[in-house]
């Protein structure tokens, strides 16, 4: 580039001495030797009367090259034009007191009015412009272009300066590029700093490797480093913050001090002053936020209201929108967690979830809704479609299904897995619902277990597992012996023992003969048609019994006769066998009496013999 720039201000010099011979410029003024050295005008190269003994330089201009002595291809064109040069080489000077202080500085190019003017010993700088570079003296390897870009540079190299008063005031500088208006402005001893943008990195005076893309862009930074900002006013107010990065529309626009962040999106960040470690991406992504630190932002609106809130998370548009100082929470999803404003760990996954949460804390959702409505219920969790959508105040909920636990609002300690798991439940609390619409019809019963069961409204401290199965293993029961009560079966299922204590009864009456029709009843032995093996066994039938003792019968839940209560023959037979022996005591003492008769009977018999003997004897 600088070699193309040189030979643009050759040709235009060229021009220049061609249009001068062409007016015919007295001869007295014109100077040329065996050097192929060129001078047009008062003094150029020396006047008249030249020492110079440099080769192939032309100067065209009131004393352009005056001072030249051993200086080789150098070009000068206008009033004053490398004035100073010596022994410089290669330099390309043109306009008024362009390169004019220049002694023994090489392949510099300068064009326009006191471009380069104190450059003394500087190589390969390059300055177009009013008074470019005009202050450098040593400096190296610099490019302005602009009026007065670059214009304090004394001993700063390899700075690039494009716009009006681009890196105006470095000095000592090196590494710079700038590109705008006034970008770089104040940047004196700054080095390694990118400025793009009309006023950006306008105020930056020593900070290093910042880069600037964008109008004002990291326009208040003065000793921050380390920072990258790509936007109309991006890190605008940054003045020590290091380690920054922010593309958008007034992206970390307040920031101060804080560092180590990370902003993309129109506004994103757009208030923080001091806090650290942050990532916003998105518009208005954490636009609020002032000393929060250690959170990340993902989508529009995302975090938006945090100011002072550190260790959140939020992707998804507006999720954790109204956050302000609440930590470590987690959301992702479009509206999740977005009213939250100091509820802490809290972890939220999917469209709307956890939308209503204000100031609950340990809350976890994931699915659409889920946990919708929750406002002050801390530790719960959902998981699915709905999930606890309508929980607000209730605690240390799970739910894990689509809809599972939908209506509970106060309830606590309840778990519901499966789709529609514990929907109706509204206040119930440590109830446990397993399987597809499990405990369904609870709604304010507590204490409930259901496995596989829809459950019964408003009951309580009950277990119901199963609904349409026929057949039950359980494991853990054959061969396992125990002493206790024998369970027994109701025409509903339910599981029971039979008690015997007088406080569970009423009408406590004898018997009677209430078992006189016990005779009726007709044992027989079979066989169950299930029963592959074909074991004997030995009953009565049910059909046989209901007409005799109906109470005997065991029906289902539709009134269909299925067995008998065997437990209940037993007291009907010892009240059968207890009148028995009643009968038989009797029987005994009738007999008992019989027998006394019949011995004094005998005993007279003996009597009347003994007389009958003696009549005969006589």
């Amino acid at each position: 580039m600088k070699t193309l720039y040189q030979s643009l201000l050759l040709a235009v010099g060229g021009l220049v001495l061609a249009e001068t011979g062409f007016a015919q410029v007295p001869s007295s003024n014109d100077t040329s030797d065996g050097n192929n050295n060129t001078g047009m005008g008062s003094g150029a190269l020396g006047g008249p009367a030249p020492t110079n003994g440099g080769f192939s330089n032309t100067a065209s201009g009131y004393r352009a090259l005056y001072s030249n002595t051993s200086g080789t291809s150098n070009a000068a064109s206008g009033f004053g034009a490398l004035y100073y040069n010596t022994t410089g080489n290669y330099n390309t000077a043109f306009g008024t007191a362009a390169l004019y202080s220049n002694t023994t500085g090489s392949n510099n190019a300068a064009s326009g009015y006191d471009a380069l003017y104190f450059n003394t010993t500087g190589n390969d700088n390059t300055a177009s412009g009013y008074e470019a570079l005009l202050s450098n003296t040593t400096g190296g390897n610099n490019t302005a272009s602009g009026w007065s870009a670059l214009y304090s540079n004394t001993t700063g190299g390899n700075n690039t300066a494009s716009g009006w008063s681009a890196l105006y005031s470095n000095t000592t500088g090196n590494a710079n590029t700038a590109s705008g208006l006034q970008a770089l402005y104040s940047n004196t001893t700054g080095g390694n700093n990118t400025a793009s943008g009309v006023g950006a990195l306008y105020s930056n005076s020593t900070g290093g490797n910042n880069t600037a893309s964008g109008f004002w862009a990291l326009y208040s930074n003065t000793t921050g480093s380390y920072s990258t900002a790509s936007g109309y006013e991006a890190l605008f107010s940054n003045t020590t913050g290091t380690y920054n990065t922010a593309s958008g529309y007034e992206a970390l626009y307040a920031n101060t001090t804080g560092s180590a962040n990370t902003a993309s999106g129109p506004y994103a960040l757009h208030s923080n002053t001091t806090g650290g470690y942050n990532s916003a991406f998105g518009t208005n992504a954490l636009d609020f936020n002032t000393s929060g630190a250690d959170n990340t932002a993902s989508g529009a609106d995302a975090l938006f209201e945090n100011t002072s809130g550190s260790y959140n998370t939020a992707s998804g548009t507006s999720a954790l929108q109204a956050n302000t100082t609440g930590t470590n929470n987690t959301a992702s999803g479009a509206f999740a967690l977005q009213t939250n404003t100091t509820g802490s760990y809290n972890t939220a996954s999917g469209y709307e979830a956890l939308i209503s949460n204000s100031t609950a804390d340990y809350n976890t959702a994931f699915g659409y809704e889920a946990l919708y409505s929750n406002t002050g219920g801390n530790y719960n969790n959902a998981s699915g479609y709905f999930a606890l959508h309508d929980n607000t105040t209730g605690a240390q909920n799970s739910a894990s299904g689509v809809q599972a636990l939908f209506g509970n609002k106060t309830g606590n300690f309840n778990t519901a897995s499966g789709t529609d798991a514990l929907y109706s439940n509204t206040s119930g609390s440590t109830n446990i619902a397993v399987g597809y619409k499990a405990g369904y019809n609870l709604n304010t019963g507590s204490n409930n277990i259901d496995i596989g069961n829809m459950g019964v409204a408003a009951e309580g401290n009950t277990i119901r597992i199963g609904s349409t199965q026929t057949v039950t293993y359980i494991a853990g029961i054959a061969g396992a012996s125990v002493t206790g009560s024998a369970v027994v079966v109701s025409s509903t299922g339910q599981l029971g023992v039979t008690v015997s204590s007088e406080r569970f009864k009423t009408a406590i009456a004898p018997m009677g003969s209430d078992t006189a029709k016990l005779e009726q009843l007709r044992p027989v032995s079979f066989k169950l048609k299930s029963d592959a093996k074909g074991t004997r066994q030995y009953g009565l039938i049910a059909e046989e019994v209901a007409k005799v003792y109906p109470e005997l019968v065991i029906r289902d839940a539709s009134g269909r006769i299925d067995g008998v209560r065997y437990d209940e023959l037993a007291p009907m037979l010892l009240n059968e066998l207890q009148k028995q022996q009643q009968k038989n005591a009797a029987q005994d003492a009738e007999i008992h009496a019989l027998k006394q008769q019949l011995t004094q009977v005998f005993a007279a018999l003996v009597k009347l013999q003994g007389k009958d003997e003696r009549v005969a004897q006589r």
